[in-house]
């Protein structure tokens, strides 16, 4: 008998895979739509969305018995009803009652197996949902009757069919009565299609199945439609046989009562244009009647564990290619070259299949960056609004894909980066105003990949950082002793010390200064890097560049005082052979002079503490390393080759090592670490190596 407890687990895993799609999309559809609060009117379409939304989420968590979220999420609806009926206004003091209640919506839904109780927070939220819903219903005697609509259509058509006619005829739109007939095997197709067409230039009602004369093979159908078009303009829409448009209401020139396609004064369509078919169009109907049980959807969705495992599962296939590689050389040496031959011919085909599944499952691996970027703007939307300040977010390269693991590490650090933009960088309304700038800030996030890295920023018009501020808090601190060769670049990187604010007063999202040493070291967790550009009075750029993947990687091996190491390939630009006369010393710092540029250098050994057994040979290595737009020499006593590598964690008890992102496996037995290019070059330029 299964184990009670692990059921349990697998039905909170099992809604959580469902609940949190529908959440994150229905916080984003409400972000549209609170774009609209202003003016008051919206989209029907995207609040039936939102409305269908709740509705999925309610249902989905009564089956799997999480009656909180059921609760929530069913007082959710009716407010959303009662919006989409017209019986309140769209305001944006409605807006921030759905806001609320999403936020704690998800929160609930991420919260579920913690132990965390909401019932007190969800009381507040159901009771304030339920008065606002309830507040502003009112009657009022309905112009419907006034269209001159024929009894058995105003019987069909839903409360909520009621309310659009009457909102298309308050915008002073006429209404049109389109008749159409379709054959019984194409129906849902050609009617999708027409209904794609209307819907560009207007708003289709209803569409109800209609009595007709037509032949069996035949069904026909009534759509009211609502647009500012001219008759001949919607019948110009349509190019089919079979179909009558009728104008119908108050500015009507034929009589109300011909409505009906039986005694109106139709007018056929002619034909125009080849219509336009939409891709999203439904489906044609089968030409059978065969019953079908087949998903429509292709897509799989799959726990990331079940990717690490199979990631994992490649890498020691990778190590065993090695060994055989090996193998195949040592026959070879040893005289069984014949053998060796048909070896490495093995080798290499087995080489090109790994190379092929390796980058499936990477592949399988990448997600848009744009799914974070939606997530950011819900925090957007939240803090501006906390803090009264008018923000517009835009956003550019959402398609850029990234490890979806290194999405979700760097998750908190761009929530932590977006606050404080909005809190510290941006000025309030009326200092924008007088500084003669656009009242709405912007925030802009973008991403592009560069080489082997992706690149994602985030910028603000705001007031930017003040440099000389910086410096002297930096003096006020003890960080520096003097302020005399601190360069402005340099100054900013205090900002990522522990503790260091710029900010005058400490509120609940307090300056740019506190937390960001946090974002530096965990996006320095999954080998990134982290830095900042700003102009005073005109804004900040805040730049983080991140590895593609830290799966399986192509490594350079190198050795110092009898250890080795390996370097992300990524990250090594160049290796040259230099002697210790090709090194100068700057204010107590180690440079090499390449190509008219002073590169500064690191010795791998001290940089770890590494005790040296041998002497330092005459000759030895510097590997350039960079990242962004830094560049180190590493110098180190040997290169050892090239290989693929799996790099695995080494736990939380190494997590304050800075310059080591986890641990490889060699095909000989033998366990290195695996180098942070990032977290080496960071420390290097604040200590001075």
């Amino acid at each position: 008998m299964a184990n009670s407890n692990d059921t349990s687990g697998r039905a909170v895993e099992d809604f959580l895979a469902e609940a949190e799609e529908i959440v994150d999309r229905l916080s984003t559809d409400l972000g549209t739509l609170g774009d609209c609060a202003d003016s008051g009117e919206c989209d029907p379409d995207l609040l039936n969305a939102i409305f269908r939304g709740a509705h999925s989420l309610k249902g989905l968590a009564g089956m799997f018995g999480f009656a909180d979220i059921q609760q929530l999420s069913h007082n959710l609806e009716n407010l959303l009803d009662s919006l989409r009926l017209g019986k309140i206004p769209l305001t944006n003091a409605t807006m921030n009652i759905l806001f609320d209640a999403m936020e704690l919506l998800g929160s609930v839904v991420r919260g579920l197996g913690t132990g965390e109780n909401f019932s007190s927070a969800i009381a507040d939220a159901i009771q304030r949902l339920n008065d606002c819903a309830t507040a502003q219903e009112g009657g009022g005697e309905s112009p419907l009757q006034k269209l001159g609509l024929p009894e058995k259509v105003l019987n069909s058509l839903t409360e909520y069919e009621e309310h659009r006619l009457l909102e298309n005829v308050k915008k002073g739109r006429t209404i049109y009565s389109i008749h159409a007939s379709f054959s019984l095997m194409s129906f849902d197709q050609d009617l999708g299609e027409i209904s794609e067409v209307l819907k560009k230039s207007g708003e289709v009602v209803s569409t109800l199945p209609s009595a007709s004369a037509t032949p069996e093979s035949m069904i026909d159908f009534e759509i009211l439609y609502g647009t500012d078009l001219a008759l001949d303009d919607v019948t110009g829409l349509i190019d089919r046989d079979n179909v009558e448009v009728t104008r119908i209401g108050a500015a009507a020139a034929v009589p109300p009562a011909a409505v009906t396609p039986g005694n109106a004064e139709a007018v056929p369509a002619t034909p125009q244009a080849p219509i336009p078919v939409s891709a999203e169009v439904p489906a044609p109907a089968g030409q059978g009647d065969d019953m079908t049980a087949k998903s429509m959807s292709r897509t799989v969705r799959v726990d990331i564990g079940k990717l690490d495992d199979l990631m994992n599962i490649v890498g020691e296939l990778v190590l065993s290619h090695s060994i055989i590689s090996m193998l195949a050389t040592r026959m070879r040496l040893e005289g069984f070259s014949s053998l060796a031959i048909e070896l490495g011919k093995a080798a290499k085909g087995l080489d090109r299949k790994l190379t092929e599944l390796q980058k499936g499952v990477m592949e399988i691996r990448m997600i848009p960056v744009g799914q974070l970027f939606e997530k950011m703007a819900r925090i957007v939307r939240k803090v501006s609004r906390e803090q009264g300040k008018k923000v517009d977010l835009k956003t550019f390269g959402a398609d850029t894909e990234l490890d979806k693991l290194i999405i979700e590490d760097i998750a908190d650090p761009m929530v932590h980066i977006i606050r404080n933009a909005i809190d510290h960088g941006l000025e309030t309304t009326e200092e924008r105003v007088a500084a003669g700038k656009p009242e709405r800030g912007t925030i802009r996030l973008s991403s592009y990949q560069k080489g082997n890295h992706v690149v994602i920023e985030v910028s603000d018009d705001g007031r930017g950082f003040n440099i000389d501020k910086v410096k002297k808090k930096a003096l006020e601190k003890g960080l520096i002793k003097t302020l005399e060769g601190v360069s402005d670049r340099e100054a900013l990187d205090f900002i990522f010390l522990p503790g260091f604010s710029t900010a005058d007063k400490v509120s609940e999202l307090s300056g740019r200064g506190v937390g960001m040493d946090v974002v530096k070291n965990n996006i320095a967790a999954v080998s990134g890097m982290v830095d900042i550009e700003s102009i005073f009075g005109q804004g900040s750029k805040i730049i983080i560049t991140l590895p593609i993947t830290l799966a399986i990687i192509k490594a350079l091996l190198v050795s110092t005082a009898g250890r080795t190491y390996a370097l992300p390939i990524t990250s090594v630009l160049e290796t040259i052979i230099v002697t210790e006369n090709d090194i100068d010393t700057v204010e107590r710092k180690e440079v090499y002079q390449l190509r008219q540029t002073t590169l500064p250098l690191v010795r791998l050994e001290r940089f770890f503490g590494v005790p040296r057994t041998k002497p330092t040979q005459a000759e030895f290595y510097v590997v350039v390393v960079g990242v962004a737009e830094k560049r180190l020499g590493v110098i180190v006593d040997d290169l050892m080759g090239q290989q693929d590598i799996v790099i695995k964690s080494l736990g939380d008890m190494f997590k304050g090592y800075r310059g080591i992102t986890g641990a490889a496996d060699l095909g000989d037995q033998r366990t290195i670490l695996v180098l942070d290019v990032g977290g080496i070059i960071g420390e290097a330029f604040r200590s001075g190596g």
